[in-house]
């Protein structure tokens, strides 16, 4: 005997319904705290993740030291990707990340730049010159890049010279714009936010030399609000994933 086409309609529907529902109950969102150098490969990153499980990425970006405050005064966070080592590590002791999860997701490479073509050399030799009007940095107190300018800068014997033109950022991202925008002539920012495709997307740059400066080395964890999240699991496995880290390397940082 068959059914009225009506019930047959409702049942499709419910069952349609009931899947949809289940698809949605499964999905989890993972709240992302993220280093300012490292915003444009979690894009891409959070992309694949989200087309390949379902779950979704919430980004905030930010400085490494401003995030551990935030986190030790409960901000909502599963995931913290820090532009350092030493800041997930001290919050894996404090008890704020789980032990265990923390692992480095890529080494950083600090650059000179400038949205001027031609105007930073190929050794770094327009800092010496001092011919130009500002520098800019992020703040060295909360961006591990910001530190490793300061580093550059007083190797090079440069400080009491450059001391009067320096601006800063509060994070990495600010002090791009501040070049980005003309408001400062060239400043210390990541290989990352410059690079496109693998090549200088404009301007002019000079990549600092590993031996100027203490290694970017950059580690995420998994906080502790995000212990029982399936989807921070994920994404951090994913980032371990020989697809993304060749991602992350099109992006200048080494692994």
């Amino acid at each position: 005997m068959h059914k009225p086409l009506a019930t047959v309609s409702k049942s499709l529907f419910a069952a349609a319904f009931a899947l949809a529902f289940s698809g949605a109950a499964l999905a989890d969102n993972v709240q992302a705290a993220v280093a300012a150098n490292f915003a444009g490969p979690m894009k891409a990153i959070a992309a694949v993740f989200e087309k390949t499980t379902g779950h979704t990425v919430e980004v905030t970006t930010g400085a490494t030291g401003k995030f551990y405050a935030q986190i030790k005064n409960g901000a909502p966070f599963d995931v913290f990707f820090a532009a350092d080592n030493e800041t997930p590590a001290k919050l894996e002791n404090e008890g704020a990340a789980v032990k265990g999860t923390r692992f480095t997701y890529a080494t950083g490479k600090l650059v000179l730049w400038s949205a001027k073509p031609g105007l930073v050399d190929d050794k770094g030799e327009v800092l010496k010159q001092n011919q130009f009007n500002k520098l800019a940095i992020a703040n060295p107190k909360t961006a591990p890049y910001g530190a490793a300018a300061v580093e550059t800068i007083n190797k090079l014997g440069l400080t009491a010279a450059v001391t009067p033109k320096l601006v800063q950022g509060e994070n990495i991202g600010q002090t791009f714009s501040f070049i980005d925008s003309g408001n400062a002539d060239i400043g210390f920012v990541a290989l990352a936010q410059v690079l496109e495709g693998g090549k200088l997307k404009g301007g002019s740059a000079w990549v600092v030399p590993g031996n100027l400066h203490t290694p970017i080395v950059q580690d995420a964890v998994v906080l502790t609000k995000g212990k029982d999240n399936k989807a921070a699991a994920e994404l951090m496995a994913l980032l371990k994933s020989p697809r993304i880290k060749d991602l992350i390397r099109s992006y200048g940082y080494d692994l």
